[in-house]
C-alpha cells in the first residue's frame, strides 16, 4: 500500500499545483484534495472532497480515506471569492484547530506538513540582521496573517507534544512569488504606484512557487539519507532585494509617505482590495526581514532552483510593464548623467 495524502486548500493555484505534482510520485497511491470551494482548475486523478475544515466533518474524511499524510496548505492571507478578513482568520485558526483535532484522533495519520510563514518573526527596528529558526521575535505580530501564523504554529506544537508518533514538518516560507502568486505582497507589487515609508528601504526575500511545490514534496516523504524533514525550517531563495530595487525592476514609481501616516495608507490599500494589508505588512515594508536558510540546506537537504532576484524577475514578467519601464528609465538616467551640468562629458571647443 502506498501513501494516501490529504491536501487542504486545493481550490487555490498553489494547492492545485501541488496536488497534480504529488500524485506523480512513486509510492503515492491516492491523493485527496479538500476545500470549501470547488476548484476552478483540474486536480488530475486526485479525489476532491468539498468540505470545510472549520467543521468537525473533516475527521470523517480522514477516516474514510485512511489518510496517513496530511499537507495543510489552507493557511493564507487572502480570501478566496467573496470572503473577507474574518473568513480568512476563521479558516486559518479555527480550521487548523479542527484539522489537528481530527489528526490527533486518527490512528492512520503518520506525517503532518504545515505551510507557515517567516512573518511569525515580525518586523521591528531592533530585529537582528538575520533570523534563524530559533530566534525569538522582538515583538510578536499584533494582527493580520502574521498573527494567524503565530497561532497556527502554537497549535501545531501542541499537537506534536500530544502525538509524538507523528512526524511534523513546519515550513516557514518567505514571501511567495511567481506568475500565479496570490498574496497581499503580490497585490501590492501590482499597484500602478507603490506607497513606501519615507526614509526606509527594507530588505526583502522571496521564494518561487515552483520551489514551494518541490520542498513540500520533500516534506511529504520519508527523509532521504543524511537528511531530516521533521521540525521547523525557513524556506527562501538566496540573496535579498531592497524595496527600491523591486520598484525599479517593475517599472513602478513609488510614493513615499511619512511614517505617522502608514495607518491611513493601510486603510486605503484595504479599500482597493488588498484585504490583509495590515500594520504587520506595513512594518515589513518599513523594516524588512531576512532569514537564515542554513537548516533548509544542511538538515532538510533542499536547494531552491530560484534565487530571490530570479524569483522576482519571473514575477515581474507576469505583471506587465509599469508606468516607468526599466529600459526607458535607464535611458533617461543615462541622458541626464551625460549632461554637462550633471558632470557628463563636455563637447570639444570649436577653437
Amino acid at each position: 500500500m502506498g501513501k494516501v495524502v490529504l491536501v487542504t486548500g486545493v481550490a487555490r493555484q498553489l494547492g492545485g499545483r501541488f496536488v497534480r505534482r504529488i500524485q506523480r510520485d512513486p509510492g503515492v497511491e491516492r491523493v485527496v484534495g479538500v476545500d470549501a470551494v470547488t476548484p476552478g482548475h483540474r486536480l488530475g486523478g486526485a479525489d476532491f472532497v468539498r468540505a470545510d475544515i472549520r467543521q468537525p466533518a473533516i475527521a470523517r474524511v480522514l477516516a474514510e480515506h485512511d489518510v496517513d499524510t496530511v499537507v495543510h496548505l489552507d493557511v493564507t492571507g487572502t480570501p478566496l471569492g467573496s470572503g473577507g478578513r474574518t473568513a480568512v482568520k476563521e479558516t486559518n485558526v479555527i480550521g487548523t484547530m479542527q484539522l489537528l483535532g481530527a489528526c490527533q484522533k486518527s490512528p492512520t495519520v503518520r506525517r503532518l506538513v504545515v505551510k507557515s510563514s517567516t512573518s511569525v518573526y515580525g518586523s521591528a527596528s531592533r530585529d537582528p540582521a538575520v533570523f534563524t529558526e530559533t530566534t525569538p521575535p522582538k515583538s510578536l505580530p499584533s494582527g493580520g496573517f502574521a498573527k494567524d501564523a503565530v497561532e497556527v504554529e502554537g497549535y501545531v506544537r501542541g499537537f506534536a507534544r500530544r502525538r509524538p508518533d507523528v512526524a511534523v514538518c513546519v515550513l516557514r516560507f518567505a514571501n511567495i512569488l511567481g506568475p500565479h502568486a496570490d498574496s497581499p505582497l503580490a497585490d501590492y507589487f501590482s499597484l500602478p504606484v507603490m506607497p513606501t515609508v519615507l526614509g526606509y528601504d527594507p530588505r526583502l526575500q522571496f521564494v518561487h512557487e515552483d520551489d514551494v511545490v518541490d520542498v513540500l514534496r520533500i516534506a511529504c516523504h520519508e527523509p532521504r539519507r543524511g537528511t531530516l524533514n521533521s521540525g521547523t525550517f525557513n524556506i527562501a531563495g538566496d540573496g535579498v532585494l531592497l524595496l527600491s530595487q523591486c520598484s525599479r525592476r517593475l517599472g513602478r514609481p513609488t510614493a513615499p509617505v511619512l511614517l505617522p501616516a502608514v495607518t491611513w495608507v493601510g486603510s486605503a490599500l484595504r479599500t482597493v482590495g488588498i484585504t490583509d494589508f495590515s500594520p504587520e505588512q506595513i512594518r515589513l515594508l518599513t523594516h524588512g526581514r531576512v532569514v537564515s536558510t542554513v537548516q533548509m540546506r544542511e538538515t532538510l537537504g533542499f536547494e531552491p532552483a530560484y534565487t530571490t532576484a530570479e524569483t522576482f524577475a519571473d514575477f515581474a514578467r507576469s505583471c506587465g510593464p509599469g508606468l516607468l519601464p526599466p529600459e526607458t528609465l535607464a535611458r533617461a538616467v543615462d541622458k541626464v548623467a551625460a549632461l554637462p551640468s550633471a558632470g557628463g562629458a563636455t563637447p570639444p571647443s570649436a577653437g
